[in-house]
């Protein structure tokens, strides 16, 4: 029997993981393009794009799990029901529920994982990516001052820089036009220059070689002019404000920090939306010890069919699942209905099909819960490819 586990849980491990990759990439690859484009636009350092990546990774996974170890079960079900094996367990007297000890196992392993990310991980990393949102339309990464632009530096200070030579160190084509408090204001160009730390984190010195000082006060009768082959130029940084504590968002709440305010919140508008967010977050991970059975259910096709039909079928009923969990989310928030019965409903409505499925496939003689649909689509495609316009003008030359 060790010898059955081993070889089903290797059926089982390369679908899963080879999911929950590919959906990783497919999802990254959709947010990384708008990321780009993002921090180029707010003149970010491109290094912060990998940390908003690394900072949604919890969030696929969260996705993702479900979907791989349904698929992964599912294959490995279909790959011994279309060869044959499946025949032969079954023959030997292994029923549905003993082959289903090693998918249970992952369930397992796998909820535990998705709960510690849902549950903590996926809040804090939520947080985070939206700090570093809030830094780069602040500027308080150090965006970059970009080469052709004007750059403004705070209220009183406007610069251009014409050239940018190893990495920013060395500067060329300088502008910087700044007022003081007093009302003065200070027009400096210069060939050369170069940002310079002080030991005040909130100034900076721009040191710039071989230019022109203009400066004016209303008491002036004329602007002073200065030619230098060297000048200090302190700049005092802009302040920023601080980015808020974690947990404006129900998303950013972890699910004991949830629970708590499920019942001790201030307002009931508070108590309602932690509760649906809570009663979300248990029910999606709750649901993944469906998935073994209802791989089992479509993953199994009728005697002499190789149809994809319970491939398709599958992801269209956890992804329907989802968004109506997403739905009743949204109702318990508002309070329209008790979280509690929002969320859990859909649950019980789901669990209810997916073991009658189930139950018909491995209890019921002959018993095939998509057999109907199966029948359906091959009749109706024979339909098409029988009515299709070019296989009439052949069957009439023959």
């Amino acid at each position: 029997m060790k010898s059955i586990d081993r070889y089903m849980a290797r059926l089982i491990a390369l679908p899963l993981f080879s999911t929950l990759f590919i959906a990783a990439m497919l999802l990254i690859l959709d947010r990384i393009r708008r990321l780009f484009d993002f921090v180029a636009t707010q003149g970010g350092p491109v290094s912060v794009v990998w940390k908003m990546l690394a900072n949604l990774l919890p969030e696929y996974l969260g996705l993702g799990i479900p979907i791989g170890l349904m698929l992964g079960v599912l294959l490995a079900f279909r790959r011994i029901a279309t060869s044959s094996e499946l025949d032969v367990m079954r023959g030997v007297g292994m029923s549905y529920a003993r082959l289903l000890r090693v998918p249970y196992i992952y369930a397992i392993v796998l909820a535990a994982a998705n709960i510690a990310i849902v549950g903590y991980v996926q809040p804090i990393a939520r947080y985070n990516y939206e700090k570093l949102r809030f830094e780069l339309r602040t500027g308080a990464l150090g965006a970059s001052v970009k080469v052709g632009e004007f750059t403004h530096l705070g209220d009183r200070m406007t610069m251009r820089i014409e050239g940018s030579r190893d990495k920013g160190r060395q500067l060329s084509g300088i502008f910087v036009h700044a007022r003081t408090p007093k009302g003065d204001w200070v027009g400096v160009t210069a060939e050369g220059g170069q940002f310079l730390a002080t030991d005040d984190p909130d100034v900076i010195i721009f040191r710039l070689t071989n230019g022109t000082l203009i400066h004016n006060r209303a008491d002036f009768p004329t602007p002073r002019t200065l030619s230098f082959s060297s000048h200090d130029l302190p700049i005092d940084l802009p302040k920023f404000e601080s980015f808020r504590s974690r947990g404006g968002k129900n998303l950013e709440y972890t699910m004991f920090q949830l629970a708590r305010l499920g019942h001790h919140a201030g307002t009931e508008e508070q108590r309602d939306s932690s509760r649906a967010e809570f009663h979300f977050r248990l029910a999606e991970v709750v649901s993944m010890f469906l998935l073994p059975l209802l791989a089992v259910a479509l993953g199994v096709p009728p005697k002499r069919s190789t149809s994809g039909l319970g491939v398709f079928l599958s992801i269209v009923m956890v992804v329907t699942y989802h968004k109506v969990n997403q739905y009743a989310l949204s109702i318990g928030e508002r309070g329209a209905i008790d979280p509690l019965i929002a969320m859990w409903v859909p649950f019980l409505v789901f669990a209810g099909l997916i073991v009658w499925m189930y139950y018909t496939i491995a209890h019921v003689p002959g018993g095939q819960p998509i057999g109907a649909l199966e029948r359906f689509f091959s009749k109706s495609w024979k339909l098409i490819v029988r009515y299709l316009p070019g296989r009439n003008r052949r069957g009439a030359a023959a």
